[in-house]
């Protein structure tokens, strides 16, 4: 970007010196001031097209678009009130503002299903299905935004790690539940049958960065892990110990560039 302004300024330079020795006494060209004026400003406006277009081209690998929308798959485990675990599904949808290309918010949006424990099994006899639905606020810091990564491979491949977290509430309402114990006659463990919590979602993982043909990060494959805890003990249909519930998700998904193109402090990929 220097290099294009001081070209520009030489340039100007000449033209300026060049226009005067045309306009000078004395001078002894056959082009009138007025057809000398003429080409100088088509030669400027050529020069003016030509530095935007180097300007343009300087910002290859420094762009990144503002805004994302993003679909996920999570497999999920629950802790709770349960003994044996069992895995279940979700579906996510996001919309996510990018301050820069290493610093996201994210609003999510998630349905799934929560289920643990084992009637036949387990010795309290608790078991659960339930439906849910989350909304969920979050702020991503990727590595990159803290380390320069030009000089080293390992750190261009480590600057896409990231670490995040934020809050949410989640719906849930139970599908099937078995409250009594099949093994210690007239155990019944009390709890409702729908809840709303909050939860603070803890998150890790990376995104790796598929790029266009202006080298800007347009599709991001998202690989993640998060742990939410669940500010309450009723997720699960059961009010039992003193501890909250909590589950935890991998997820796999994908992340389209949606407008808002802006430019980067230092180059996105090398």
């Amino acid at each position: 970007m220097r290099f294009c302004i001081d070209i520009l300024k030489n340039e100007l330079i000449f033209i300026e010196l060049t226009y005067k020795d045309f306009l000078r006494p004395g001078f002894n060209g056959s082009r009138t001031p007025t057809m000398t004026k003429r080409t100088i400003r088509i030669a400027f406006f050529t020069l003016l097209a030509s530095f935007s277009a180097l300007v343009s081209k300087a910002q290859i690998g420094y762009d990144y678009s503002q805004y994302d929308i993003g679909a996920s798959l999570g497999f999920n485990s629950f802790y709770g009130d349960t003994q044996t675990p069992v895995s279940t599904k979700a579906v996510n949808l996001s919309f996510v503002y990018n301050q820069t290309a290493f610093v996201n918010y994210i609003f999510d949006f998630q349905v799934g299903k929560l289920a643990g424990g084992n009637a036949n099994q387990d010795f309290l006899g608790r078991q659960f299905t339930a439906d849910y639905t989350y909304y969920a606020l979050r702020l991503q810091l990727q590595a990159g935004e803290l380390i320069d990564y030009s000089r080293s491979q390992v750190l261009n491949a480590a600057k896409n790690f990231y670490v995040g977290g934020g809050i949410g509430m989640i719906y849930s309402n139970l599908t099937s539940i078995n409250r009594y114990s099949t093994q210690l006659a007239g155990y019944y463990t009390p709890g409702l049958n729908s809840a709303s919590e909050l939860f603070f979602p803890a998150r890790i993982g990376y995104e790796f960065k598929i790029f266009n043909s202006n080298q800007r990060p347009d599709v991001k494959i998202d690989i993640g892990y998060q742990y939410n805890f669940v500010f309450g003990d009723q997720l699960d249909g059961f009010k039992a110990g003193s501890h909250g519930d909590a589950y935890a998700q991998f997820t796999v998904g994908v992340k389209f560039s949606v407008g808002g193109v802006t430019s980067y402090g230092k180059k996105i990929g090398y």
